[in-house]
């Protein structure tokens, strides 16, 4: 599959030979993403836990179980951001779940916006989905900001729904119906 271009970036479903540089992302950034995220186990960020992951990752993409995409700046081979499209159900439903983040030195530029906006229509159009689904911690301003200038409405609020950081988390559910089907 081509690179999708965006006005600064390149993003690409994740690759077998996006490991280090995911590994890379992920280290870079394990503070800034740490209140936003479940806590690891000490080997999360192995070397050989990222090969494994990435081969993973690449084989959900193939199976249409889960896209994953890794986000660049145009004529960079460091990731900045990513951006996940999960939980694929077919069938009567067509849906998915989508998580995202972004590395600590280019969050506020619009640069999330600026992917997502290309990057929903992109999976709705492709993989021929009618819902993308997407949750956040009500304390994430940011989140709900982003997701809301996206167009995703919210839908309701589960109370204990993940487990972020070591604690249980409430999220606000929101979801971005394709209303070009």
């Amino acid at each position: 599959m081509q690179p999708i271009s965006t006005e600064r970036t390149l993003i690409t479903l994740v690759r077998t030979d996006d490991a280090e540089d995911l590994r890379t992302y992920y280290l870079r950034n394990t503070e800034h993403l740490a209140r936003w995220e479940p806590l690891r186990l000490e080997d999360y960020h192995s070397v050989d836990a990222w090969k494994d992951r990435a081969r993973d990752f690449a084989g959900e993409a193939l199976r249409g179980f889960a896209y994953r995409y890794v986000v660049r700046f145009k004529g960079s081979r460091e990731i900045i951001a990513v951006a996940n499209f999960t939980n694929v159900v077919r069938g009567a439903f067509l849906a998915c779940h989508l998580g995202y983040s972004i590395d600590r030195e280019v969050q506020g530029k619009n640069i999330m916006f600026e992917v997502l906006d290309t990057l929903i229509p992109h999976v709705f159009n492709t993989y021929g989905l009618h819902r993308v689904m997407a949750n956040y911690i009500p304390e994430n301003a940011r989140s709900g900001a982003l997701l809301a200038r996206l167009g995703f409405e919210v839908e309701g609020r589960a109370r204990d729904y993940l487990k972020i950081n070591g604690e249980w988390r409430d999220h606000v559910l929101t979801a971005r119906i394709n209303d070009a089907r």
